[in-house]
C-alpha cells in the first residue's frame, strides 16, 4: 500500500511538473502583456492595460487577424472535405498503392515548412497567383491536410459498419446511408480534424512568409514583422488576447461535444 501512494505521489508530481514546463512560457507572455514599461518586463509594480489598448491603434494587426480568421476557414473545411473520401478509401478497400497513396497525403509532414514556401513561391509566381487569397488557401490546404486525415481516419476505422449494412438491408440507398448513418457516426473524427486543422492553418508562419503579399499578410507574419522592428509589449498583449480567444472556444467546444470525444475521434 505504501509502495502504491509512492508511486501514485511520484506520478501526479511529474505530471504537476509537466504541466508547469509546458504553461509557464504561456503565464509569462500574459504577465508580460500587463506590464505598463514600454519594454519587456514582468509587470511587478501594478497592473496596466496600456499594451492591450495599443493594440485598437494599431489596425493592421485587427485585419491580419481577420484574415488569418478567414484563410483557416476556408483550408480548414476544403481539407477536411477532401479528408473524407480519401480516409474512406484508404480504410475500407484494399488496393495496389495504397500504401503510397497514404504516404503520398502525409509527406508534408516530412518535408519542411521553409521548403515548401520556396517552392510554393515559385509554383504560384508561375500561375501568376502570388500573394493572392486563393494561393494562400491552397497552400495551407497542403500542409494541413494530414492532421484532418489522421482523425477523420482514426473514426472511419473505428466505426462499426454493421450499422452501415442494417441501412442498405432497410432499403436505404448508398447516399442516403452515406449522409445519415456513416457522416454522423465519423463526425467526432470530422470535427476534431476540421479543429487541428484550423488551428494550425492560423498558427502557420515559416510557409506563409514566403508566398503572404501585403494585403494578405496573416497575423503569424504580421507579428514576427512587428518583432524585427521593435521588442516592446504590444506582441505579448496580441498573444495574450489570441490564447484567451483560444481558451473560450476550447471551454465551449468541450460543453458541446466534448474534447475528448473531438481528440479521439470516436
Amino acid at each position: 500500500m505504501k509502495r502504491y501512494d509512492k508511486n501514485g505521489l511520484l506520478a501526479l508530481s511529474f505530471n504537476a511538473l509537466f504541466l508547469i514546463f509546458i504553461l509557464a512560457p504561456l503565464v509569462i507572455v500574459c504577465l508580460v502583456a500587463f506590464t505598463d514599461k514600454g519594454y519587456l518586463s514582468l509587470p511587478w509594480d501594478g497592473l496596466s492595460l496600456r499594451w492591450f489598448r495599443a493594440i485598437l491603434d494599431h489596425p493592421e494587426f485587427i485585419d491580419a487577424f481577420w484574415i488569418s480568421i478567414y484563410i483557416a476557414l476556408g483550408s480548414a473545411s476544403v481539407a477536411v472535405a477532401l479528408a473524407i473520401p480519401a480516409a474512406l478509401a484508404t480504410a475500407r478497400y484494399n488496393y495496389i498503392g495504397r500504401g503510397m497513396i497514404m504516404a503520398f497525403f502525409m509527406s508534408p509532414l516530412m518535408v519542411p515548412h521553409v521548403v515548401l514556401g520556396v517552392s510554393f513561391l515559385r509554383f504560384l509566381s508561375s500561375l501568376g497567383w502570388s500573394g493572392t487569397f486563393v494561393g494562400l488557401v491552397a497552400c495551407h490546404v497542403i500542409i494541413i491536410m494530414p492532421y484532418a486525415l489522421r482523425l477523420v481516419l482514426a473514426s472511419v476505422t473505428g466505426m462499426d459498419r454493421a450499422t452501415e449494412a442494417a441501412a442498405r438491408s432497410l432499403g436505404a440507398s448508398k447516399w442516403t446511408t452515406f449522409t445519415r448513418v456513416t457522416i454522423p457516426l465519423i463526425l467526432p473524427g470530422i470535427f476534431g480534424g476540421w479543429i487541428l486543422a484550423f488551428i494550425t492553418s492560423f498558427d502557420e508562419l515559416t510557409m506563409t512568409v514566403f508566398i503572404a503579399s501585403p494585403s494578405t499578410t496573416t497575423l503569424p507574419v504580421r507579428m514576427y514583422q512587428h518583432i524585427t522592428e521593435t521588442i516592446d509589449p504590444l506582441i505579448a498583449s496580441v498573444s495574450a488576447v489570441i490564447i484567451f480567444i483560444t481558451m473560450v472556444m476550447m471551454i465551449v467546444l468541450d460543453r458541446i461535444f466534448g474534447l475528448d470525444k473531438l481528440l479521439v475521434g470516436k
